[in-house]
């Protein structure tokens, strides 16, 4: 490394402002990630890693829904200006608004981990469909083809259990 980055939280949040885009990696190595995400309206999925995270919330507030180790979903408030852990291979769906942003480290992946992401039944909370990626690199935006992958299929957003088609949200 020639010099240590310096960045400006501010210019990136203006650039995926601007941009629409979702996420901004803002260094990918072996052992550290980070990258500033904005928020997506439509968030339902719960994601599963093989890392820790720790999230700053730049601006804006984000509901932090995750699954305790029951299968119980839960809600964390994450306020502006705060942070949160989030233990390696918890359930998570983090959900903010596009106008709110997160800071995210956690560890890059290793050879062979694999990510996980699981929609459950909004209305009896059994498992929908599950999408699983090796997450090579972070900047390819895996979630959002984990959306239309689920979202254009009728029969992974189906229960079932009780029937219940979970509905394509706009923006997806």
């Amino acid at each position: 490394m020639d010099k240590p980055p310096v960045i400006d939280l501010a210019s990136v949040t203006r650039e995926l402002a601007e941009s629409g885009r979702r996420v901004k990696v803002l260094w990918q190595e072996p052992d550290s990630l980070a990258f500033v995400a904005r928020g997506r309206e439509y968030r339902s999925e719960f994601h599963i890693n093989d890392s820790d995270e720790f999230t700053y919330m730049i601006r804006g507030t984000m509901n932090l829904h995750y699954r305790t180790p029951e299968g119980k979903e839960e809600v964390c408030v994450i306020p502006e200006g705060s942070t949160n852990f989030m233990p390696a291979n918890t359930p998570h769906s983090p959900r903010f608004p596009p106008d709110a942003f997160a800071l995210i480290t956690e560890r890059g992946r290793r050879t062979g981990e694999i990510d996980r992401f699981r929609w459950y039944c909004p209305r009896c909370d059994e498992l929908l469909h599950e999408e699983q990626a090796a997450v090579d690199d972070y900047g390819k935006d895996y979630v959002s083809q984990a959306y239309r992958n689920f979202f254009d299929s009728l029969e992974h957003r189906t229960c079932g259990s009780c029937g219940h088609v979970m509905p394509r949200p706009e923006g997806v």
